[in-house]
């Protein structure tokens, strides 16, 4: 039997006109047109184990999803370098896989990360979103104050107990290092907020951008979305900011492949993470 080799796909998404990464049956999923074209290419059942770093939510963008899966080493070697631009052809528009690369076998594009980096894009412009990008941003109807989003940013950096701020699934833990948390406004009026961690439960990247604004525009102060923190279970004053203005911009991974397998153990140990 041929030996199977593991690739590494670097994807980007639109999400509008998708519910969310993983397969669903009756649903148009990112997983699910993958799947679709990668057995129309390869036939069916060629690639397995389809494993993607953040199963990200209905609507979510992304333009550094990672994601693994293996190949007989035979039909990688006769396809290596045509099929990327064969899936390019076949694809729809609304979703790219940008690189392939051949990987360890110990690469695990979920375990393997040692942090996911999203941005939320908000406009408090009058007028809404300009209407070329209304599908990455959302509008805002109040004036937001770059100052006090940072104020309310920096108390939720660190490890904490998140449980305010996610939707708790059984016997996964709610416990998560934010590395960075920080927001800017661009040259083009835009905020943008860039969060990264070590991993994300379920909704957290949303929660956290919905309690922010409010402190943002005003109508809570600037220690509020820290103080959620103190809390077990999961706050019903937190709003969830719609999905249309978040992007999983970049997944990190060890430099070294020998550290794959490492911290691929070093998390199934620790948790196993949802995503946002």
């Amino acid at each position: 039997m041929d030996e199977r080799i593991r690739l590494r796909l670097d994807v980007a998404y639109d999400g509008t006109g998708f519910s969310g990464w993983a397969a669903q049956p009756t649903r148009r999923t990112v997983a699910g047109v993958l799947v679709e074209t990668l057995d129309l290419v390869l036939g069916a059942g060629t690639a397995t184990g389809l494993t993607v770093a953040g199963r990200t939510d209905a609507g979510v963008h992304a333009t550094g999803q990672v994601c693994h899966l293996d190949l007989p080493g035979a039909v990688w070697r006769e396809r290596e370098g045509t099929l990327l631009r064969r899936l390019a052809r076949l694809l729809p528009t609304d979703v790219r896989v940008r690189a392939m690369t051949e990987v360890p076998a110990e690469f695990d594009a979920r375990f393997s990360a040692t942090f996911r980096r999203y941005e939320y894009r908000v406009t408090d412009a009058p007028y809404g979103a300009e209407p070329l990008r209304r599908h990455e941003i959302l509008a805002w109807p109040k004036r937001l104050d770059v100052d006090a989003l940072n104020a309310a940013a920096a108390g939720l950096v660190g490890e904490h107990d998140f449980a305010a701020y996610c939707r708790r699934k059984e016997n996964a833990t709610t416990l998560r290092e934010v590395t960075r948390l920080d927001w800017r406004r661009g040259p083009d009026g835009v905020l943008v907020a860039t969060v990264q961690a070590d991993a994300f439960c379920q909704a957290m990247v949303r929660s956290l951008v919905g309690a922010m604004l409010v402190a943002g525009d005003g109508r809570r102060p600037v220690d509020w979305p820290a103080g959620l923190l103190d809390r077990r279970e999961r706050s019903s004053e937190v709003t969830v900011a719609p999905a249309h203005g978040l992007t999983l911009v970049a997944v990190g991974y060890p430099d070294d492949p020998a550290e794959y397998a490492r911290r691929a153990d070093l998390t199934r140990r620790l948790r196993v993470p949802a995503e946002s």
